[in-house]
């Protein structure tokens, strides 16, 4: 008779707080009349890093969403806004494998609509109709990520410099 083998233990995810950790809003386009709708580009990163242990407790971690945005009209600023938003997450029972895509994709995907609103509240108040940005994909951008790594290490490997640099 073969012991049978344990079954995984349960992944749990939790959020200890959330919060803003940098608002900016910069208004250069201020009573400016506005005639054509504006180029909105959006730029949303989220970073993660593990907490140092307090009182024994592990798997605390920090999970940093970025999002900068900004409205231009021919080539000329009316608003930028960037917003650091972050929340502390306590995850235990994750495999490691499944550990930096649950604090990269899961995690920013729980802190989006938190951070969103923040955006569109600055945006309103900034004196604009509010700016609401559409879902992200964020399973997708950590595999952006993870392709961008993996090419990069190809090029080193190959002996040849990062793009950008030479």
């Amino acid at each position: 008779m073969t012991d049978a083998a344990p079954p995984p233990a349960d992944i749990q995810l939790s959020i200890l707080a959330q919060f803003v950790r940098d608002l900016s809003f910069e208004n250069p386009g201020a009573g400016m009349r506005i005639d054509s709708r504006p180029d909105l580009p959006v730029r949303i990163d989220a970073n993660a890093r593990q907490l140092p242990a307090e009182d024994g407790e592990q798997g605390i971690f920090e999970v940093s969403l970025k999002i900068d945005a900004k409205a231009v009209v021919e080539n000329k600023n009316i608003y930028a806004a960037s917003l650091d938003y972050v929340g502390i997450f306590r995850l235990t029972g994750a495999p490691q494998n499944m550990i930096e895509p649950i604090l990269l994709a899961e995690c920013p995907r729980i802190l989006f609509p938190f951070a969103r609103r923040v955006v569109a509240d600055a945006t309103r108040d900034g004196g604009y109709p509010p700016l609401l940005l559409d879902p992200v994909d964020f399973m997708a951008l950590y595999r952006q990520r993870l392709d961008a790594v993996a090419a990069q290490r190809a090029q080193q490997a190959a002996g040849e410099p990062p793009a950008g640099q030479a």
